[in-house]
């Protein structure tokens, strides 16, 4: 029985390597995303867990990255069950997408917040795309878009981000948010300071940059994609105004803003917020009270129109659920052809897409052999590269 069942698994070896045969090219191939282990090591050596959770982002590791964005702290807070009851009581849970694109009909600008750090947010914004642009949303500012006329003209032409589009855009979730948008036909602008301005003066030359694109094209449609405290209208405890109440003051529009960013998931339960604690959000939602009024984000004199609650993640083969949404598929790449040395990095690329300047499709770390390699792909012909940052070799992979 054991010589049999010893043939069988054999010729069922035989039978898959003959499958998926395929022609897998040594290549000299560089990359500025980093290996878990040497952000861990410069973690231990910094203490700058901000840096080292963006640099887990980056790479495609959420749950590293939100572990790291822990390692700043936390405290657990919990509501009673009486104060559970009354916030059930008091607001129904809707679906987000549904109610932004609703209230966005009677809105010239739309503007929604991240967290660097947090992929899912950039998942979100991109899962609004089309139902915006189809309601006259047909440009898109974006705070990571390095603020260059040339480099901006070119990834409208060119319909992909690369190294050079910016900083945050290298996490490929991010690079997915501005493929699609340019897929769907949406005019990317760069609206960061082209100094080195922080503070308010960043806040106004922010605000005066996306001014100069609306006077450009004043009766267009607007969507801002910014990171956090950007969103805020009213006033800013030390910037005075941020950059949307800036926007405000100088153009007469009141946005439409929408934080992601207060009610985030921590990768320690305790640690989320009581109020998102107390519900069980199965989709990204927003709460309604009685008088059909969002449930704002106020902080001070300073608010954002939406609140939005994303669902806690849970984890397929070490990656996040919400990857193998909105057609994504779970593709299993086999490496049983390659030689070479562990951990590695798999990189995904679109076939025609230049894989030494791009930004990946995905990408996911595999620490040993023994470990399944997981990306998250659409169907069409990709170029894989994997890669021990020695040794590299790319090979094509068709997602049926």
């Amino acid at each position: 029985m054991k010589k049999i069942a010893y043939l069988i698994t054999i010729v069922l070896l035989l039978n898959a390597c003959q499958k998926e045969k395929r022609s897998v090219e040594k290549i000299d191939f560089n990359t500025n995303y980093k290996f878990s282990s040497d952000i861990e090591n410069e973690a231990s050596l910094t203490k700058e867990y901000q840096q080292s959770g963006t640099d887990f982002a980056l790479k495609g590791d959420y749950k590293n990255a939100l572990i790291h964005w822990d390692l700043m702290g936390g405290k657990e807070k919990n509501f009673s069950q009486e104060q559970i009851d009354s916030i059930h009581s008091k607001y129904k849970i809707v679906k987000a997408s549904d109610y932004i694109i609703e209230k966005a009909k009677d809105n010239q600008i739309v503007i929604i917040n991240e967290a660097h750090h947090n992929s899912l947010h950039r998942v979100f914004t991109k899962t609004l795309l089309k139902d915006l642009y189809h309601n006259g949303y047909t440009n898109l500012g974006l705070e990571t878009l390095t603020n260059n006329d040339s480099l901006n003209a070119a990834l409208n032409n060119r319909k992909y981000p690369i190294k050079k589009t910016g900083y945050y855009s290298k996490d490929p979730q991010f690079g997915n948010l501005i493929r699609t948008a340019l897929d769907i036909g949406y005019t990317m602008f760069a609206y960061e300071t082209t100094g080195n301005e922080s503070g308010k003066p960043r806040e106004i030359d922010q605000a005066k940059n996306i001014q100069k694109v609306i006077e450009s094209r004043p009766n267009e449609k607007f969507l801002i994609h910014c990171g956090y405290d950007h969103v805020l209208e009213g006033t800013h405890s030390y910037w005075e105004k941020a950059m949307a109440g800036r926007l405000t003051e100088y153009t007469g529009i009141n946005p439409l803003t929408i934080n992601q960013t207060y009610y985030a998931e921590r990768s320690k339960p305790e640690f989320n917020r009581p109020l998102y604690k107390a519900l069980n959000i199965e989709e990204s939602s927003v709460l309604i009270d009685q008088e059909h009024n969002p449930l704002r984000y106020e902080r001070g004199n300073g608010w954002a129109d939406i609140a939005i609650f994303h669902p806690k993640t849970t984890y397929i083969d070490n990656r996040p659920n919400w990857l193998f949404n909105n057609k994504n598929k779970h593709v299993s790449v086999p490496l049983f052809d390659i030689e070479i040395d562990y951990p590695i990095m798999i990189l995904a690329f679109k076939k025609a897409d230049d894989i030494h300047t791009a930004i990946p499709i995905d990408i996911t770390e595999v620490e040993s052999k023994t470990k399944k390699s997981i990306l998250a792909l659409q169907k069409g012909l990709h170029t894989i590269v994997v890669t021990n940052g020695n040794q590299s070799f790319k090979f094509e992979h068709d997602v049926k």
